[in-house]
């Protein structure tokens, strides 16, 4: 079954400190193929080809932000493409002339700094309702930032919200996920996410009022979710 849907979303990898140079270049793969991530979804081969054409056709670099920051870019990305692995890059930082940048250059060559993140939209997806994952097809490239932790739990919370705020609804797997984190048992997890996600997933296919109204009712929600203190 396949689906088109703008859903603004984070995807998190290792950044090995071998990569990072003393001019301010480093290199990575904002993106891996073939895996299944934190959300039960993966990344199909030539996912990104369309939009990596577009952006090279605009002259227009993919910033290097600091933890998705929009308001702080510390670089760019002087090449992006897709190999059999993933979509891999060469990323220069502005150590010259942003002092973030030079911090951030710094925390990454002792490791403190240990994460890519990529910020997209995504175009086109498939779901398979037999094993819960999603395949993503078609993607739109805003941004890969460089983020302290790879896959934080803050992060992923967000990627729900901003999916809620472009009119759509978790998938039952990703809102138990969501559950797994916040400190729910395995069971916990599973008895409230496939008992009350359902009945809003009903909601949506009754019109446009009945969806609002459950988005509506997962904000609420989500604005009073807080992850456990460690």
């Amino acid at each position: 079954m396949k689906q088109k849907h703008a859903s603004l979303k984070v995807r998190d990898f290792d950044l090995e400190v071998k990569a990072v140079e003393d001019g301010g270049t480093f290199k990575g793969y904002g993106s891996v193929f073939g895996v299944v991530d934190s959300y039960g979804e993966i990344v199909a081969p030539g996912a990104f080809a369309e939009s990596l054409a577009e952006i090279k056709a605009k002259g227009r670099p993919v910033p290097v932000l600091w933890q998705h920051r929009s308001g702080q870019p510390i670089g760019v990305w002087d090449e992006l493409a897709e190999d059999t692995k993933g979509l891999f890059g060469t990323a220069r930082l502005l150590i010259e002339d942003l002092a973030l940048a030079k911090e951030a250059h710094a925390l990454m060559r002792v490791g403190a700094v240990s994460g890519l993140s990529i910020g997209y939209w995504v175009r086109e997806s498939s779901y398979d309702e037999k094993t819960g994952v999603r395949t993503l097809t078609k993607l739109d490239l805003v941004e890969i930032s460089l983020v302290t932790f790879p896959a934080n739990d803050e992060a992923r919370v967000d990627a729900i919200k901003m999916k809620l705020a472009h009119g759509q609804l978790p998938t039952i797997s990703e809102f138990e996920r969501l559950l797994r984190e916040a400190g729910f048992s395995k069971t916990q997890a599973a008895v409230v996410a496939n008992r009350g996600l359902p009945h809003l997933l009903r909601s949506e296919s009754e019109g446009a009022g009945e969806k609002q109204a459950a988005i509506e009712r997962m904000n609420s929600m989500l604005d009073g979710f807080s992850l456990p203190s460690l």
